[in-house]
């Protein structure tokens, strides 16, 4: 959102009235606007670069206020004034008005042909008579650099220049020459530059040489002249000193030149209208003739106010109130949106003024009604569609994966998304216009150009980056890749991957292969070749000749597998070899058996629907259960089904947050559907009766809600001589409480027990080569210095010496740590220690236990 930044005290003096922090900031939320930050001059500049820079700044109060991103009309003091005083029934929204000049010829624009090459649009128009302050002239400049940033995206799509009238004399002419055929002065410089030399000096520019990309590659530059050939401006860059607008300035010339008419429109409409007010007519706006290469002539701005037509009902009901139409009518006129009431039926014409170019649908005129009549007065509903939430399929898919892997001993990998055209194409040894990747217009580096379309490479990487760590090192990511579609509206879809790679001192085909069958195995997929899972030889640049084969599921490819080819390899900076293994599991997901819903779903519709139960047909709620007896009460009467509804107006389920065996029981308990009016009743209603496929699988109930249809007791107890008898009498309640007692010393005697079970410790078993010096060494002290080395969870196993070559030989001794405590870095440490024997220490082998 932009933030406009504006003087307290200014503002309060435009408003009529002074508030406090915290009332503006709560007008500014009923307006839909948010006050981000108090704040000062001084303030920004200290806590940018630094107390000695702000020693002379001001310390003027400032606001900073988040506006929306297309409310053009309130990225100025002026606009924001104007609309919160109509807001407040201080001021009637203005009627903007274009008018003739007093001697009726109109300032010219003529646009020739050579546009077309590079902005072939161009709007103007005139502030006559206006009165400039200092203030007023700040606001102005700074709300055409907000437009720039903003609807014309810094300047790609418009460009502004205000001149001084006065200074210039028409017609004007807007064409494109060669840069080094225009020469002038520009802005705030002292000599003539051309075109090609400005270019070189505002390279340097920290403000203009962001916009110089949009026309530096192009043959021609544009330009407008006056009629004398004076350069007012060469847009989208700078314009001329000879026609800046100062405080003294009384007429000025506002033109916009353009890739986008619309937006060239918008932005006109919006800078006029804005300061119009300080012309000697308010509200008025001298109108200028565009001229086009094909004769057409158009006269701006427009100021085009249009009507729209819709009912209060429409408004009611997707606000969620319940007001008239003169009231509503009232609403949209405080949001500067002239409404009446047309008189027939419910229906509200509303006028759009020129300054809100955002309202483009009945929505946004639904959304202002909103706005006005105050978001925290909108009553609270329980919302008329009920939906149950499940996981994406996908990701389901995936997450169970990642378990099943990560226990088959692979680590998992998370890679950037974006790589370099070299990772995809030269390092695999392929061809970057056969990958279909899609390409960043614009990349910052060179290590993000595309969207990867293999996961490969990011595996490679992360391996390359970890060569130091214990071998073999099994790695896997699941993840997304990015394919140009033709097929898709975005020309692109991403698709999920499957990829792991082992890298070891042989290449481990039988490891990645393994990987494969226990990735069917878990997808369900069996060995076949028609209904099932092969591999077949392939030939791809990527893996070793006649190392690679192609994973085929029901006939159609989904992958491949194979030994990377050595070249691959040395490109990421690998020295082993490496099996890899990459297919898609988009295919195994099948037809999903679920049920959209649409908004605004009839609650009878909701009624009918059905749900597949695990024979396949659709279950109704029993027309008979065994008993609607509940501890709320007979749940085949009104005040049963009510205080149930009361029960759940805050619950989800029966008992705790998930559904369990307490929730079937008092659903099956329920004779029929529940009425609409029993809200709550009916959402736990819906979403239990999606529960009758898995509902044998639920948590058993730790309470009882549904009770017998037929007390026990009555049928025990018919004799008159037991009418004093309680018939629900202390004997039950004392079984109960033993019950509860014996219950809960066994679980405490379990935990206790429990406690005491000793926790699984992590343990490696490591074989280390100790080398020494030379053949003079004494290998037996060198092997008592090595046991020497005492810490908690180091356990010392058998070693011997092994030949090296010319009568040296080294120490291989073995060990069994505790992950946790010692760690293979601390070992060769503190046994290079003994440098007087110990030359290095090296890992030969390392396996977990």
């Amino acid at each position: 959102m932009p933030t406009v930044g504006v003087k307290r005290d200014l503002l309060f003096k435009a408003l009529g009235r002074t508030y406090t922090d915290e009332e503006f900031d709560e007008l500014c939320f009923e307006f839909g606007l948010e006050l981000d930050e108090i704040t000062s001059e001084k303030e920004i500049i200290s806590r940018e670069q630094g107390d000695s820079k702000a020693s002379g700044a001001s310390d003027i109060v400032l606001y900073k206020i988040d506006v929306p991103a297309n409310r053009y009309d309130l990225l100025c003091l002026e606009g924001l004034v104007r609309g919160l005083k109509v807001f407040k029934n201080k001021l009637e929204a203005p009627r903007y008005r274009r008018v003739s000049p007093a001697n009726g010829e109109p300032q010219r624009l003529i646009i020739t042909k050579e546009t077309a090459a590079v902005r072939p649009y161009a709007v103007a128009a005139v502030l006559r008579n206006i009165t400039f302050t200092q203030e007023r002239y700040d606001s102005f400049i700074e709300l055409q650099e907000k437009l720039h940033q903003n609807i014309c995206r810094k300047r790609s799509l418009v460009a502004i220049g205000t001149h001084d009238l006065d200074t210039i004399s028409g017609p004007f002419t807007y064409t494109a020459k060669p840069p080094g055929d225009i020469c002038f002065k520009p802005l705030n410089q002292t000599k003539e530059y051309t075109a090609t030399q400005l270019m070189s000096l505002y390279k340097t520019d920290s403000h203009l040489r962001h916009y110089l990309h949009i026309i530096e590659d192009k043959p021609v530059y544009p330009v407008i002249y006056d009629s004398n050939g004076v350069v007012l401006s060469m847009p989208p860059i700078i314009n001329g000193d000879h026609s800046k607008i100062a405080l003294k300035t009384k007429n000025v010339f506002v033109e916009c030149t353009a890739t986008d008419l619309t937006k060239a429109k918008i932005v006109l409409d919006m800078m006029v209208t804005m300061f119009s007010e300080y012309c000697a007519q308010p509200f008025t706006v001298e109108e200028a003739e565009v001229v086009y290469p094909d004769g057409k002539t158009c006269k701006y701005p427009e100021l085009a106010y249009r009507k729209e037509k819709l009912s209060s009902e429409f408004i009611n009901r997707k606000v969620g109130i319940n007001e008239s139409t003169e009231k509503i009518a009232q609403l949209l006129t405080r949001m500067c949106l002239l409404s009446q009431v047309t008189g027939i039926g419910d229906e509200i014409e509303v006028e759009i003024p020129p300054t809100r170019s955002d309202v483009i649908h009945a929505c946004d005129i639904m959304e202002d009604a909103a706005m006005a009549y105050g978001f925290n007065n909108i009553p609270r509903t329980t919302p008329r569609t009920y939906t149950v939430a499940n996981q994406f399929p996908l990701n389901k898919l995936t997450e169970l994966l990642r378990q099943d892997l990560a226990a088959a001993g692979f680590t998992e990998a998370l890679n950037f998304a974006l790589c370099s055209q070299e990772d995809i194409a030269d390092k695999l040894g392929k061809k970057i216009a056969d990958t279909r990747a899609v390409h960043i217009s614009n990349p910052k580096t060179a290590e993000f150009q595309v969207a990867r379309t293999t996961l490969l490479p990011g595996l490679l990487k992360t391996v390359a980056a970890n060569r130091k760590m214990p071998l073999p090192l099994k790695l896997f990511e699941i993840s997304d890749v990015v394919l140009k579609d033709e097929t898709k509206d975005v020309g692109a879809r991403n698709s999920r991957r499957f990829c792991a790679v082992y890298y070891n001192k042989s290449p481990g085909f039988e490891v990645i292969h393994g990987l494969l069958d226990r990735t069917m195995q878990l997808l369900e997929v069996k060995p076949a070749r028609s209904t099932g899972y092969h591999i077949q030889a392939a030939d791809d640049s990527t893996f070793f000749p006649g190392r690679c084969a192609e994973i085929f599921v029901s006939g159609k490819s989904v992958g491949r597998l194979g030994v990377l080819h050595p070249d691959v390899i040395s490109r990421f900076e690998l020295t082993m070899p490496c099996s890899a293994l990459e297919m898609d599991l988009e295919p195994f997901l099948g037809h999903t058996a679920e049920t959209t819903l649409t908004h605004d779903v009839p609650m009878q519709e909701a009624i009918k629907h059905k749900f597949p139960t695990q024979d396949g047909s659709s279950q109704a709620p029993s027309s008979q259960p065994a008993s609607t007896k509940t501890v709320f009460g007979d749940m085949s009467t009104p005040a049963g089904l009510k205080a149930l509804n009361d029960f759940l107006a805050d619950k989800s389920y029966m008992e705790g947050f998930v559904a369990s065996q307490a929730d079937t029981a008092v659903f099956d308990a329920i004779p029929s559907a529940p009425e609409p009016t029993l809200c709550h009743l009916r959402r736990w209603y819906n979403h239990i009766k999606t529960f009758q496929r898995e509902r044998a699988s639920l948590p058993s109930a730790k309470s009882q809600f549904v009770l017998p249809a037929t007390p026990p007791s009555l049928t025990n107890n018919t004799s008159d001589d037991d009418e004093d008898i309680d018939l629900f009498g202390s004997d039950d309640e004392a079984e109960s409480a033993e019950a509860a007692r014996i219950k809960e010393q066994r679980l405490a005697e379990y935990a206790a027990k429990k406690s005491k079970k000793p926790a699984l410790v992590a343990k490696s078993s490591i074989l280390l080569d100790v080398k020494p010096w030379d053949d003079e060494t004494d290998m037996g002290k060198l092997e008592e210095c090595v046991r020497s080395v005492c810490m908690d969870g180091l356990l010392w196993g058998q070693s011997k010496l092994v030949p090296v070559g010319y009568g040296i030989k080294k120490l291989q001794i073995g060990c069994v740590v505790e992950d946790d405590k010692v760690g293979t870095d601390l070992l060769e440490e503190t046994i290079t220690a003994f440098e007087e024997y110990v030359q290095s220490v090296d890992v030969a082998a390392f396996n977990k236990i």
